[in-house]
Order: structure tokens, then C-alpha cells, then sequence
């Protein structure tokens, strides 16, 4: 599911100065515009805070996931069941979880061609994005759409890097 337009990438990094609403948004736009280039995602069925009562059934989705991972032999079942989930982002459902947990969870990632893409942890507070110069212009179209400033997130350039 990888973008023929991949290439030079430069690291996002989300602002804390957001509200709640606009944490969780900034995560779901983040994921949306990187979907198309994420080969391999996981996520930890665990948060430093409850729930929010909109995600409950995608948090117990997330740990049915695991636990299926148990049966078909990809997870010991002496692993944490909640910790390091195999999200198919193909999936429409199982991206469904990862698009309501990731603002919420203590981790979750997502990678290209042996490249770390998204980083969301800290319930919530932190939020890193590698990204090309075409889905850096529509996540911040994105967010403004949505009311947030294109100043939510900082650039290093330090961090830039061409995917192989």
C-alpha cells in the first residue's frame, strides 16, 4: 500500500498548546494521510487515563485483535495481550481501532520500508510524523479545515530523511 510518490520525508512534531479535541483530531488527520503509506502499524491496548466512552468498543476490538493473534500463532500467549498489536491498516476495521485508540493509547506506531512514519504516545500529549512535502501540504490543509493551526506542529530538518 505504498504511495509510488514517497520520498523525502521530514519529521512533524505535534505541540502540546492543543485542546483535547484537537489532540485527538490531529492524531485521526495524521493517520489519514499516512494510511496509503503505512506497510506495518502496532498499538498498546493501554492509556495512562480511562477511556473515553466513544472508543470503549474499539479498545475491546484492539484486545480481540490480540487475543486472535494468541490463536493464529503470531503471539505467545505469554505476551501482555494489550501490548503491541498488529494493525492491518488495509483493514478498514482494524484501522478503524487504530484511528479511535491512537489519541488516547500510551503507544502506537507505524512504519514504511523499515522507516518509523507515526509515533502517537503519552495518551495522547505526543505525536510524531514523518512525512513527504505533498501529505505535509494535506495534513495541514486538513487540520485548518478543522479549525487548527498549521502551528500545532514544529519541523526539524534535522530529521529529514529519503526512504529507500
Amino acid at each position: 500500500m505504498i504511495n509510488p510518490d514517497d520520498g523525502p520525508r521530514r519529521a512533524l512534531f505535534l505541540r502540546g498548546a492543543l485542546e483535547p479535541a484537537e489532540l485527538a483530531r490531529a492524531h485521526l488527520e495524521a493517520l489519514l494521510v499516512l494510511r496509503s503509506s503505512i506497510e506495518t502499524a502496532h498499538i498498546d491496548a493501554y492509556s495512562d487515563a480511562a477511556w473515553p466512552q466513544e472508543v470503549v468498543s474499539s479498545y475491546e476490538h484492539a484486545l480481540a485483535m490480540g487475543r486472535d493473534e494468541v490463536v493464529r500463532g503470531t503471539r505467545s500467549a505469554k505476551d501482555d495481550p494489550g501490548m503491541g498489536i498488529d494493525v492491518d491498516v488495509r483493514d478498514d476495521a482494524q484501522f478503524e481501532v487504530l484511528l479511535a485508540l491512537a489519541p488516547y493509547t500510551i503507544h502506537a506506531e507505524g512504519w514504511c520500508e523499515g522507516q518509523q512514519v507515526f509515533s502517537a504516545s503519552d495518551t495522547g500529549t505526543a505525536l510524531w510524523v514523518a512525512v513527504t512535502q505533498q501529505q505535509e501540504e494535506e495534513l495541514m490543509s486538513r487540520l485548518m479545515t478543522h479549525g487548527i493551526p498549521t502551528t500545532a506542529f514544529i519541523v526539524d530538518p534535522k530529521t529529514s530523511f529519503q526512504l529507500a
